[in-house]
């Protein structure tokens, strides 16, 4: 059986592709003189009339025009930004969009009315499991969860306030207060619960440091609401457990 030889000359000197998919263009340059070897078909520059070379130039500046328009794009075109007005300089500010949406507000406001939940705040008068920054982490736990309003709970208040705990306080003794709460010396409903709260965390995708600075504005939603008075800063240096959690970056 013949075997197929790929022609030398071919192999050798068909243009090869560059690093970006296109090949290399040939460029060809008026003041460009031959080799030696290379026959030329116009041997005397004055034999072209200044016409065909005008019109030569003309043809290849334009395709070189419309291949670096094909090739770049675009240009962008400016965007124009206020920069003063009469006078008075405008200074722009990047903010960050929360992604607390106000059906989350809505379901934690719900929450507080239920009388477990409102028998345990006033229970921890100290605030040592239920400040204002803890309680904002709920819903902030609440927007990232991706659960359905209606589907928020009792149960998922406590394992979101466990988690705040768990991430900003030092000590064991607040989550343990708050299975005291719930379940006395009991400990038969802990693995349930612990149980609940992984899926809870695996629901928000691992995502549980909340920033200070996310604590405020969700506070500032909705300023007046009265769990947001529950400040440790204002209760006598006694009774404190700590400042508040700590802020992350």
């Amino acid at each position: 059986m013949a075997i197929y030889q790929p022609d030398s000359w071919s192999e050798d000197h068909s243009p090869q592709p560059s690093m970006s998919g296109y090949y290399p263009l040939e460029v060809v340059r008026d003041d460009e003189h031959p080799g030696p070897s290379a026959p030329r078909e116009d041997p005397s520059p004055l034999s072209r009339s200044p016409g065909q070379k005008r019109k030569r130039e003309c043809s290849t500046d334009s395709e070189n025009e419309e291949l670096e328009e094909e090739l770049v794009g675009p240009e962008p075109k400016d965007i124009w930004v206020v920069e003063s007005l009469r006078g008075l300089k405008t200074r722009l500010k990047k903010q960050r969009v929360s992604s607390v949406l106000p059906e989350h507000h809505r379901v934690f406001t719900r929450l507080l009315e239920d009388p477990v939940i409102r028998n345990f705040l006033a229970w921890d008068k100290n605030l040592r499991v239920s400040d204002k920054y803890l309680l904002a982490m709920v819903i902030a736990y609440f927007s990232r969860a991706g659960l359905f309003s209606w589907q928020y709970r009792r149960i998922h208040f406590f394992i979101a306030l466990y988690l705040a705990n768990d991430m900003e306080e030092d000590s064991q003794t607040p989550k343990k207060n708050i299975f005291s709460f719930l379940y006395g010396e009991s400990r038969s409903q802990r693995p349930l619960f612990h149980k609940l709260r992984y899926q809870f965390v695996q629901s928000m995708g691992w995502r549980t440091r909340v920033s200070r600075e996310e604590c405020e504005e969700i506070q500032a939603y909705d300023p007046d609401l009265w769990v947001w008075g529950r400040d440790r800063t204002l209760l006598p240096y006694s009774s404190r457990h700590c400042g508040g959690p700590r802020s992350s970056t």
